[in-house]
């Protein structure tokens, strides 16, 4: 017989070498499939990343006035003491001051009314002054001059229109010199409850971001968040969106990883996410300084703000 026909174990009988029949013939498709099965995962899994992704779901108008209503709660807990940060003890005093507010701070407008006021307490004080004495008094607001002629002139709107008294009507109050709709109606929400959306360069710029709209026109800004909340909501609206403004969601550097409200907001991630960064940046009393009344309303958690020349 032949000592090289192959034997039962796959091994020949003359060299004892491995036969191509039997485990080898098996291993071997098994790694062939092995590697065609790698080759299309890593294929498929190629083709998945190049793939565009979907974009995120739009947020029907529905969910976005829900999500709006649950800002507006969480922030009515966070800033329950909101407030005008104007100091004013009546609609005349109050509207000269928002008058006086434009193009510098609340603060500012704070310390310098005291002297005015005790200068010209009546309407019919404020229209027979001397420009260049109201001036001086008003200076440290800025724009002194161009804001001493409206003063004086709505002074003497009310004077000889009303009787020195300071309308309750919005479409009134925007005759007279100097206001504007924003000043409409702030003095008609915080000296005659009337309710009042007021969109400040805070409030439009947080309403924006939170998604509510993105108008840029201040009367359009109004309309539309007029229509997401009720009118009973809409003066603490105004004084709790500008709250956040001014505390947390700033401009520039807003405290997202300090912000109560950050699960809410649709551009988290624009300022500071890391907490411990973040409360460095807040302001006010919620960062432990001085708020911007030099005679807060009992309830203010804060510091009274310091006279004017004592800072």
């Amino acid at each position: 017989m032949s000592s090289s026909t192959p034997g039962k174990s796959g091994r020949t009988a003359k060299t004892g070498e491995p036969g191509t029949t039997g485990k080898n013939v098996k291993a071997a498709k098994a790694a062939t499939t092995a590697k065609a099965a790698t080759k299309s995962k890593t294929a498929a899994t190629t083709a998945k990343a190049a793939a565009p992704r979907k974009a995120p779901k739009a947020e029907s108008h529905l969910a976005m006035v829900r999500r709006a209503r649950r800002i507006n709660r969480e922030l009515a807990e966070v800033y329950p003491y909101a407030h005008p940060e104007l100091d004013f003890r009546n609609p005349f005093e109050l509207l000269v001051a928002t008058v006086l507010s434009a193009q510098t701070t609340d603060l500012r407008v704070n310390q310098t009314t005291p002297a005015l006021f005790a200068a010209y307490p009546t309407p019919e004080d404020m229209a027979a002054a001397v420009p260049e004495e109201m001036e001086e008094i008003i200076r440290p607001t800025g724009f002194f001059r161009a804001k001493t002629k409206s003063l004086m002139g709505l002074a003497a709107a009310l004077r000889d229109e009303f009787g020195g008294e300071v309308p309750g009507r919005l479409d009134d109050l925007v005759k007279l010199p100097g206001v504007g709709r924003k000043t409409a109606n702030v003095v008609l929400g915080n000296a005659f409850g009337v309710p009042g959306i007021t969109v400040d360069t805070h409030f439009g710029r947080l309403v924006r971001r939170w998604k509510w709209t993105d108008e840029e026109d201040p009367v359009k800004v109004e309309a539309v968040v007029a229509g997401i909340f009720p009118k009973s909501e809409w003066t603490m609206l105004s004084h709790r969106v500008v709250f956040h403004g001014r505390r947390i969601c700033h401009a520039r550097k807003p405290a997202c990883g300090a912000c109560p409200i950050a699960p809410l907001c649709p551009s988290y991630g624009e300022g500071e996410t890391d907490p411990e960064k973040a409360r460095k940046l807040l302001k006010y009393e919620m960062g432990g300084y001085p708020g911007q009344r030099l005679s807060p309303p009992a309830d203010y958690p804060g510091k009274p703000a310091p006279a004017l020349g004592a800072e």
